[in-house]
Formats: structure tokens, C-alpha cells, sequence
């Protein structure tokens, strides 16, 4: 599995998303996801799965070294009391001494920012993250969130596909050394029936979903598309062996710049 690498963190450069899946399914989808070689997971509080995120890890049989994890607070939670409160919750709940990555879900406006992240920073001094960083932060909030932050910002993990011009944001995470994990990877499937991509894939006999990760990852991202099929599993994870050219990559860049939506 590639890596991508940031401040510290070494992230593998697909993972699973788990908004949305629930109960057994859940659990189901992150033992096969780990059995088939996927080796990130990345849940959060408010999608109320993480006990069973920690149900299929133990159910994979695969090492807890081995699988890098993710977790994120709610913003309702973003006072220092809460938020240390809340981190060792999460850890209850997927039955684990540490995350390796803790990430604040949405910016709230409401908290100080610069008490949150002393905070977050805190729980990671205290061993119960390995690294941390930030979820749909902008630009002008990532050079806030670094400035304000005792310890360094690992990540900032926003929606981005073909169709989403986030080129700024990815320049802003380069200069701080951070990682860019795109969630929402194959637009919420959307992907699958566009034309373009699937020309492409053809050249490569491989599937627009397929050509859309594969283009995430030739840019030093980490995605991390979910699904509740385990044939997907296997798609999605099959993109390492295979490039796109200097052309192919320009013209999905075009989609974005064409057409944001």
C-alpha cells in the first residue's frame, strides 16, 4: 500500500469511509476491507459506528499496528473539557488505547479556536492520539489552525472528486506539510456513469471509479471511499497497478474548473 506521508503521519493512500454504515453491515464491510489489504479506517463520532469499526478490526484478525485509524469530534464538543471527554469516549467505543489520528470534524465559529486545538493538542501529549488535524478547514483556517496549534497538524480531510476544484486547499496543505485525504472520492458514486472517465478506464481496462482514485492518488492524496458492497472493496483497492499519463490527469483537472458542484 502507498503511503502518504505528513507531518509525522504515515497515511495509507486508500482507506475506508464508514459515513453511513451501521450495525453488522458495518462491521461486515471493515473485516472484509481489512482481509482484502485495506489498511486505514476512518470513522467519527457522530456516524455512531465506531464500536463496530472496532468490532471488525478485532474480526480481521489483522494486527492493531498494522491499520491506521481515524476518528473525528464533533464540533458540540469542541470545549476543552468536552473535547478530552469525548476522545476517551471514542476510545471506549472502538475498544483501543489510541487513535492514530484525531481530527476536529467541521470548524465551529461558536469556540475559540486557538482552545480547541490546546485541546486537541493535549490529548495527543497524553498518548491518546498519535497524530491530529483538522476536517473541512479551508485555506485562510489551516494557516489559523497551525499558527494556534501547540503540536503539528497531521492532516485536514475534506470532500474532493473530479468535479470539486480543491487545488488551493491541497497548495495550503503542501506548505504546511500536511496530508490531504479526500473524502466523498468517487462523488458519492456519481463517477460510475460519467463518460470521460470511463473512456479513460478503458484505455486502461480498468473502471471510472477506478480511474477517479487512481487520479486522487497520482496527486499524493489519500482517499477514502466508502461503499457497502464488498465487490467495491476490491475496485477500489485495485488501483495501484496501473498510471495515468501527464494528458489524462489534465483533462479530470478540467472537470473541476469546468463544473464545480
Amino acid at each position: 500500500m502507498n503511503l502518504v506521508e505528513g507531518n509525522g503521519a504515515r497515511i495509507p493512500a486508500i482507506g475506508l469511509g464508514t459515513w453511513e454504515l451501521r450495525g453488522r453491515t458495518c462491521a461486515r464491510i471493515v473485516e472484509q476491507a481489512l482481509r482484502l489489504g485495506y489498511r486505514h479506517l476512518d470513522t467519527a463520532q457522530i456516524y455512531d459506528n465506531e464500536r463496530e469499526v472496532g468490532e471488525g478490526l478485532r474480526a480481521s484478525g489483522v494486527k492493531r499496528d498494522d491499520v491506521f485509524i481515524t476518528t473525528k469530534v464533533w464540533t458540540t464538543h469542541f470545549w476543552p473539557n468536552d473535547l478530552e471527554r469525548s476522545a476517551k469516549e471514542s476510545l471506549v467505543k472502538l475498544r483501543l488505547t489510541e487513535v492514530d489520528l484525531l481530527l476536529l470534524h467541521w470548524p465551529n465559529p461558536q469556540v475559540p479556536l486557538a482552545e480547541t486545538l490546546g485541546a486537541l493538542a493535549k490529548v495527543k501529549q497524553a498518548g491518546l492520539a498519535r497524530h491530529i488535524g483538522v476536517s473541512n478547514f479551508g485555506v485562510a483556517l489551516i494557516e489559523e489552525a497551525v499558527a494556534a496549534c501547540p503540536e503539528p497538524l497531521a492532516c485536514d480531510q475534506v470532500e474532493y472528486h473530479p468535479y470539486r476544484d480543491q487545488s488551493s486547499v491541497i497548495e495550503a496543505c503542501a506548505r504546511q506539510e500536511m496530508v490531504f485525504v479526500a473524502y466523498s472520492p468517487i462523488a458519492k458514486g456519481r463517477v460510475k456513469n460519467d463518460r470521460a472517465l470511463a473512456r479513460i478506464g478503458d484505455r486502461y481496462r480498468k473502471t471510472a471509479a477506478q480511474v477517479c482514485l487512481r487520479w486522487l492518488v497520482q496527486q499524493n492524496v489519500s482517499a477514502i471511499p466508502r461503499t457497502s458492497k464488498l465487490e467495491r472493496l476490491q475496485e477500489n483497492i485495485n488501483i495501484f497497478d496501473f498510471e495515468l499519463s501527464d494528458e489524462d490527469m489534465q483533462e479530470i483537472f478540467a472537470m473541476g474548473s469546468a463544473r464545480e458542484h
